[in-house]
């Protein structure tokens, strides 16, 4: 009978690390990332020239936005709308002793006021009525008067007759000798400026009136334009 030998642990082992070598140099993908094999029971095995697998590193990027156009702000510029200046006459080419010059011009309703060449003043007027017109022409002022009664009487019509009357008045400047003033009228407050109802003076308010008799000196001419009334000769 023949004996049976032992079996060698220590060559089966060999066999077995080879065949796990060989494996692992067949397959070098499935190789761990360290470059060293351990096999169970045997001490580590550096097998040189295996590659390792790095994973590479990769850095999110952050995705480019397509700016939106913004439209540019326009600034308007603020329009100022001026008014236009009031229509002034021309002031009248006479000769003043005083500096003033005054023109009473009946298309306006408004007499108009300058001094040295420049306008001061310019007031709402009412001058005669159709029965009554002022002349036209170059009067120049006279006598002043802080107050007074105007009667009729004086230039022939009587008091008591229709056209008749005898009224209080303030700071009446008197324009010609026959009789015409421009004096303060409040009972004529709502026509200055729009239509004509003295008998032949030149009505504006008292406040008016006040600034003439205040301001406007002995001889300064008062020229009247516009009227129906004919021509004033006198002076």
């Amino acid at each position: 009978m023949r004996r049976r030998k032992r079996p060698r642990p220590a060559r089966r082992i060999t066999g077995v690390a080879v065949g796990v070598l060989a494996v692992v140099l067949a397959f070098p993908s499935v190789a761990s990332a360290a470059p060293v094999t351990v096999i169970p029971g045997l001490p580590p095995v550096e097998i040189p020239g295996l590659p390792s697998v790095i994973t590479p590193k990769i850095t999110p990027t952050a995705p480019k936005l397509t700016p939106t156009p913004t439209t540019p702000k326009t600034t308007q510029t603020p329009t100022t709308t001026r008014k236009p200046k009031p229509w002034v006459p021309a002031i009248p080419n006479v000769r003043t002793s005083t500096g003033y010059v005054a023109l009473a011009l009946d298309s306006k309703h408004t007499i108009y006021w300058w001094h040295n060449g420049k306008l001061v003043r310019q007031m709402p007027i009412s001058m005669g009525s159709n029965k009554h017109p002022t002349p036209n022409g170059v009067y120049h002022t006279k006598e002043k008067y802080r107050d007074m009664y105007m009667d009729s009487s004086t230039y022939g019509v009587p008091i008591d007759s229709p056209e008749g009357y005898r009224t209080y008045v303030e700071y009446a400047t008197l324009m010609s000798w026959d009789g015409i003033f421009i004096h303060g009228a409040p009972w004529s407050e709502a026509q200055q400026g729009n239509s004509n109802v003295s008998h032949g003076c030149i009505n504006v308010t008292n406040a008016y009136a006040k600034w003439v008799y205040d301001n406007v000196p002995q001889g300064t001419p008062i020229v009247v334009r516009g009227t129906i009334g004919g021509q004033y000769t006198g002076d």
